[in-house]
Parts: C-alpha cells; structure tokens; sequence
C-alpha cells in the first residue's frame, strides 16, 4: 500500500497563516476594547470610504497621494502610517527597512481615523503591510457594518454609513525602485548641504535606504516578501485597483484617474459585482505579463524539454527564413503542417517564444479534406482530413524604423 508523503511546504504555509489570523483576532480584540471602552461604542463613527494606498518604495505613494484624494473629492490629509509611529524602537526598524509592530500600528491607526476630519473619507498611505495587519482591516471593516446596522433606524444613523474600501498599490519593479530611491537619497542630501551653508530651511531625513544600493534593494524585497501578498490578498475582499507607476506623473496620474473612473462607472449591486469580479481587469494581466511569460518558458525547458526543443527547432528552421525575407514590411504570414503542432502546449511554446523574441504570433487552425483515392465500386472521392496551422507573425519592419 502506498503512502503519500505529507507536504510539509504547504502543510507549513497553512501553519503560518493560522497564527496569522488568531495573532489578528487577538490585537484587534484588544485594540477595539479599548477604543470602546474609552470612547464608547456609539463614538466609533469610521469615515465612509477608505482608501487602502500601498506601493513598492519608489513607486511614488508620496508624489501621487494629493492627485488620489483630488480624484475621490478628499479635502482632509492623508493619514500617512509611518509618519503616525513616532517611537526610537520604529525609526529604527524604518530605517533598516523593516516594519513596524501590528499592535502599535493599530492603536495609533484607529484611533486617527476617528477624528471628524475624516468622517467622510480618508487614505491610508502604507496601510496595510503585513498579514496580520490585513485581517485586522478586515475584522474592522465587519465591525463598521456591524455598527451600520445597529444604528440603521436610529437617530445616529448617518454617522454610521456603510463603509466603501479600496486597495490602491501603485506598482513599480526593482530596479525603479532603487534608482528612485537613490535619487530621493541625493535631492535630500543636496537640500540638506544647502540648509546647512545658508542656515534657511529644514534639513530632511535622510534614511539609509535612500543612499546605500543594498538597504535600497532589501527594502524592496521586504515589501515583495510581506506587503505584496498582504496587499494581493484584499483583492477578494474589496475593490482592487494595480496601477502601473513606472512612468512619468502624468503618466501614473492617468493609469488612476482610469482605475478610478472604471470602478465609480460601475457601481453594480453587489451580487451583479460578485459574479464578475473574478474576471481580471486588462492592466493586471498586461503589468505582470513579462515576469508570467518567463514563468511559462522556463516551465517549458524544465518540464517538457523535449517538446519544447522541438518547437524551438520548428521556429529556427522553417519559421525564421520566411520571416528574413519579409523584414522590410513586419509581416509574415506561414503555413505549416508539422506534427508537432498538433499538441495545444506545443501552440502555446510557439506563441510564448515568438513573444519573448519581439514578435507577435496569431495562430489559426484549418481543417481541410485532402483527395486521396477513388473507390472503384462506387465512384466516390476518398478524402483524408489534414490540419494546416496558419501562424501571422507581426514584428517591428524595417520600413516602421524609416518611418515609411
């Protein structure tokens, strides 16, 4: 008989995020205790909409927040997390590029957003950033609708609204991040020289993360490692929006005036949104599209090599020469009848290899009827059916280059 070996890996991650979720249960519990019993439940007035804005270092969190709250008509500050820790033992772990303790981000947390200038909205700049820091806002968003609830026929009604959440996080890749970060790093320093000969202004704080490449890049990680999947994991719960921040402002400004746009357009009920949520947005897909194609080639050499090797062979020898010879134009269009072709993973290693060398691959399939024999007895035509795979390849041609 035999046994299958338990999978420590997964068996580990579901570990993990068991005390994830009882480490929230029990901060939330006490944090929320608290603010009862020292305000009293019916002064726990949240504000209607919650901005959720998180980002890679870099990604501009800073420079775009003012355009957010423009967007979503916000006339009160933001409420910047880290600027709300205060405490020796935070600026330390800030400044190594770690994060800060979920209980202490909280409590402070909480009770800001209970101040009147947010009742009608606010944004959580670097919030949430951890697991446990996820499910809190969860559980704090089920005590909102709680609260929304209990007080519906109730004089105090309008002070508690149902709550409206959005996850904003502004993307940017590594390298962005650092050159970002480093450049922060010398506007800060240059400032700083000019305070210091001229004895005018503020001198800023200068982080070694803005001036040294390794505690730049391990910054980075941190927030690939915890905050992203923090973050990825609201997608289920609330309105989502990843916004590509590899541009210019202008640029940023337009990829969140759409993602703003699209979603207040909508404003389906809420089992309309349940059923097509799951669809994902088209910039999601084409943000990551570069990191998932390399996934699937790499996938391809390491599982199914010998398939794999016969595309790539199939592109080389019958597919390249045809399209040398429409250079000038950037169009090919090819015809072939390979076996190989047959195998839908092999179509898939075809379109996936021609997109990682800067061309794009349509594929159609025909099936056609070939003659192949008359049957004497009855005069019939005897066919074989045969499959043709017409591939349109399109690249940059030497006539866009001339600008022809």
């Amino acid at each position: 008989m035999e046994m299958n070996e338990p999978d420590t890996e997964t068996e580990a991650t579901a570990s993990l995020a068991e005390v994830e979720i009882k480490d929230a249960q029990v901060i939330f519990a006490s944090v929320w205790k608290n603010l009862v019993d020292e305000l009293g439940q019916e002064n726990l007035r949240f504000p209607k909409e919650i901005i959720l804005l998180g980002g890679a270092p870099g990604s501009g969190k800073g420079t775009n927040t003012g355009f957010i709250m423009k967007a979503r008509g916000f006339t009160c500050p933001p409420i910047v997390v880290s600027s709300l820790l205060d405490s020796p033992e935070a600026k330390a772990l800030k400044d190594k590029g770690m994060l800060v303790g979920d209980r202490e981000v909280m409590g402070i947390l909480l009770r800001k957003m209970l101040e009147p200038e947010f009742r009608d909205g606010a944004v959580l700049d670097g919030f949430p950033r951890t697991k446990v820091q996820v499910e809190c806002m969860k559980r704090l968003v089920k005590k909102i609708g709680s609260l929304h609830r209990k007080y519906a026929d109730t004089p105090l009604a309008a002070h508690f609204r149902r709550p409206t959440i959005h996850v904003m996080v502004l993307f940017v890749d590594e390298k962005t991040s650092v050159e970002r970060q480093l450049f922060r790093g010398r506007q800060i320093a240059r400032h700083n020289e000019e305070v210091l000969a001229s004895g005018v202004g503020e001198l800023q704080e200068l982080r070694p993360t803005d001036v040294d490449v390794e505690a730049a890049k391990h910054r980075y990680r941190v927030f690939k490692e915890s905050t992203w999947d923090a973050l990825q994991s609201l997608r289920e719960v609330f309105f989502y929006h990843l916004v590509n921040a590899q541009g210019s402002v202008a640029e940023v400004e337009q990829n969140i005036l759409k993602e703003l746009q699209y979603q207040s357009s909508l404003e389906l009920e809420p089992a309309t949104f349940e059923m097509v949520r799951s669809i994902p947005i088209a910039h999601e897909i084409v943000i990551h599209a570069r990191q998932e194609l390399v996934r699937r080639l790499d996938g391809y050499a390491r599982e199914h090599r010998e398939l794999f090797g016969r595309v790539v062979d199939l592109i080389q020898t019958k597919f390249i020469p045809i399209i040398q010879r429409h250079a000038i134009s950037g169009r090919a269009v090819i015809n072939n009848e390979d076996e190989t072709l047959s195998d839908p993973l092999a179509l898939a290693m075809l379109i996936d290899v021609f997109s990682d060398r800067g061309y794009h691959a349509v594929v159609d399939k025909q099936l056609t009827k070939i003659p192949e024999r008359v049957n004497v007895h009855t005069g019939e035509i005897e066919f074989r059916p045969n499959t043709t795979y017409r591939i349109r390849i399109y690249f940059e041609g030497s006539e866009i280059r001339r600008g022809g």
